[in-house]
This record gives structure tokens, sequence and C-alpha cells, in this order.
């Protein structure tokens, strides 16, 4: 299994008029997270990209529990629990540092594209060998 924690703190901008952040902006910080995670295994987008690949997302979900709030410090776990085959499914927490409450959840999933033609593809080698030693298979 791979996890990935990612702090982000809430801007001003982030918020809507109840002074609660956007709805909208968990898939923000959902995409901030996946990015880093990705990057700390060796597989920034840039290079996933230059190899003739894309990760467009097929499906997004999100479930509140409570808001975050102006310049509070969020972590955002990233966890990739299935070596991808064909796609790759990304779980998501948002959880307030400074009291461990659980904000909100969900996922994200991606197809593997090549990008030259628009069709999926399986996961590259070299994708599947930076995320191998995560998985027991």
């Amino acid at each position: 299994m791979l996890i990935h924690k990612t702090e982000i703190r809430v801007r001003y901008a982030d918020t809507d008029q109840m002074k609660f952040v956007y709805n909208g902006k968990y898939f923000e910080y959902f995409e901030v997270s996946r990015t880093e995670m990705l990057r700390e295994i060796g597989l920034p987008y840039q290079l996933v990209e230059s190899k003739g690949f894309q990760l467009p997302v097929l499906e997004t979900h999100a479930k509140y529990f409570s808001p975050a709030k102006y310049d509070d410090i969020l972590i955002v776990d990233s966890v990739v629990k299935e070596n991808p085959v064909f796609k790759i499914h990304i779980d998501y927490r948002v959880i307030r540092k400074a009291t461990d409450e659980l904000l909100a959840e969900g996922f994200t999933e991606h197809v593997f594209i090549k990008e030259s033609t628009k069709k999926p593809s399986r996961p590259p080698l070299f994708f599947v060998e930076a995320m191998k030693p995560f998985f027991n298979n």
C-alpha cells in the first residue's frame, strides 16, 4: 500500500461566503496531495507526460463531515491500495492538523492514455516498476 501525507494551509481565497472552504477546493487539495505522492516515488507528472502518457480523471467523489476554515493546516492523506492494472484508484482523507478531526474523504480514479492517440493504455512499465515496492504482488 502506498500512503502519502501532504500538509496544506487554507488560504483566504479557498473560503466561501460562509467562511468555510468551498467544497470544490477539496478536489484541488486531492490533486496537490496526489501530485506530491507521485513526485515522492519518482513519478512527477512531467516525467509521465514526457514519456507519452497522461492520467485523466475518470471519476471523483467527496464526502464532507466538518468544514475547514481560513488558516487551518490540513493533512491530506493519499492512499493507493492496489497496484494499478488498467486504472489507478486513489483514496483521500482530509484532517485538521490541530485537532486530528476528519473533515472530508473521497477518491479519484484515473485511466492511463497514450498522449499521441488519447486511447486507454495499460500502465507503462516505468510506472509499474516505481509502484512495485509498495505492493506484495
